[in-house]
């Protein structure tokens, strides 16, 4: 049998198949219970119709059938009784045939038919007045009764009384009923208890599983360790988990910050030694594919809990290419929303650094920054009003170190590590024609939900 994968599955289907066994069961029992007690009240008033029976009977074997014959004695044997008084000097029976073994009576046959072929009298428990027998009369008609032996000078003598067994089955089947109902309002209400259960039982792991998604999308630091015993132990593991994280990020930014320290310094007294030789382009090369590298590799470890307010960082970056690109005739234009993403300011920085910086250095007269909100994403683009680049060439043009135009001073990496900073966001970077030609470059950053933005 395959289980569902649900724990909540799993556990409803386990507490239905409980009940489903479970009240069958108790149905049986309960039944059985109320006819040993409808039983055992039908034999009190045969006991007392077995006494009466009994009294006729005379020490020396003989009935008084005088006694027998009175009204009164009549009457409280009962109408709807049947009964039998088997002696040594007669029998004398109204309507019970004669039974050749009672169990717990002397000479009892415990297995066997009766001579007639009706099955022996079933056991039943043991009366003051008699032992109970059940037996079918010839009219097919079952009856309940209690038989007893009376010692006697002549002899052992049997005395029988029974009734129809209806008066039984009567009081149980009007029993049923609301047996049944009851049973049903039971697993109706089983039913109710056992999804509440599981609703509360449960929300710990819900309420777990958000925490979780909170610490990922940067809303929350850690998990409240102030969990339920079994939960308690996985809440501090996964802290340590975020923890270790941290320190794991710490770590390769640091390392790529003592790279670029290193480098720095020896590319830069490299460039100065050869001055005006043509080889310098090629130490430019060097330096903007190291840049590019540490970006990746500073990249790799982002902190995907980071929160960056856009509009300031995107100003900030539009002033910096303003003074770089100063007397071009390049006017740089931002329309930026306060939004807040979750991107780390080293990355965004070199992110939108990398789209204005390109845009300033091939547009004619105007570049424009956008920033709007695209459900639980923020598009920022960058246009501009330059050559543009041919819809055949855009996928290439994002390729680390191509350059499809060889004017000015770039290195063909800047869209690359726009590109792969994008990716390692969960974002992607489009290039496509901006409204009346050049070159429109989009990316698509995750919002934070730090600011509840």
């Amino acid at each position: 049998m395959r289980l569902p994968r649900s724990i909540h599955a799993r556990m409803l289907a386990l507490s239905v198949a409980t009940t489903l066994v479970a009240l069958p069961v108790a149905g049986v029992a309960i039944g059985g219970v109320l006819e040993h007690f409808v039983t055992r009240n039908v034999d009190e008033r045969l006991g007392d119709r077995l006494a009466l029976l009994r009294a006729v009977v005379r020490a020396d074997g003989t009935i008084d059938r005088a006694l027998l014959n009175r009204a009164g004695v009549a009457a409280a044997i009962g109408a709807d009784a049947v009964w039998r008084i088997d002696a040594p000097d007669g029998t004398i029976a109204g309507g019970l045939p004669r039974i050749d073994a009672t169990p717990g009576l002397p000479g009892d046959r415990h297995h066997g038919r009766r001579p007639d072929g009706a099955p022996h009298p079933v056991p039943g428990p043991t009366m003051p007045g008699g032992e109970p027998f059940d037996v079918t009369l010839p009219d097919a008609t079952r009856v309940h009764g209690l038989m007893a032996e009376i010692p006697s000078d002549a002899g052992p003598i049997r005395v029988a009384v029974a009734v129809p067994r209806r008066e039984i089955e009567q009081p149980l089947r009007g029993a049923m009923l609301p047996l049944l109902a009851t049973l049903a309002i039971v697993a109706l209400v089983l039913a109710v208890a056992t999804l509440v259960q599981l609703r509360l039982g449960l929300r710990p792991l819900r309420v777990l599983r958000d925490r979780v998604a909170a610490v990922r999308t940067g809303a929350a630091r850690d998990v409240p360790e102030d969990q339920p015993d079994e939960l308690r132990p996985l809440a501090v593991e996964l802290n340590a988990l975020v923890r270790d994280n941290d320190a794991a990020l710490a770590a390769a930014r640091a390392s790529a910050a003592n790279l670029a320290h290193a480098l720095k310094t020896p590319v830069a007294t490299l460039a100065i030694d050869l001055g005006d030789d043509p080889r310098g382009s090629q130490v430019a090369r060097i330096d903007a594919t190291i840049r590019h590298h540490l970006s990746r590799a500073r990249g790799g470890a982002v902190d995907r809990r980071a929160a960056t307010a856009l509009k300031p960082a995107i100003e900030a970056l539009v002033g910096v290419v303003r003074a770089l690109h100063q007397g071009g005739g390049v006017t740089i234009a931002a329309d930026i929303a306060g939004l807040t993403v979750a991107v780390d300011a080293a990355d965004l920085d070199e992110l939108a650094g990398n789209l204005i910086d390109n845009a300033a250095r091939h547009a004619r007269s105007r570049v424009v920054v956008e920033a709007v909100r695209a459900g639980a994403m923020v598009r920022l683009s960058v246009s501009d009003d330059g050559p543009g680049i041919p819809a055949a060439d855009r996928a290439r043009a994002t390729d680390p170190g191509v350059r499809l135009d060889e004017r000015g001073d770039g290195h063909g990496f800047g869209l690359a590590i726009v590109r792969d900073l994008a990716a390692l966001y969960g974002g992607r970077l489009e290039l496509g024609e901006a409204d009346g030609g050049g070159l429109v470059a989009a990316v698509t950053l995750p919002l934070s939900v730090a600011t509840g933005t």
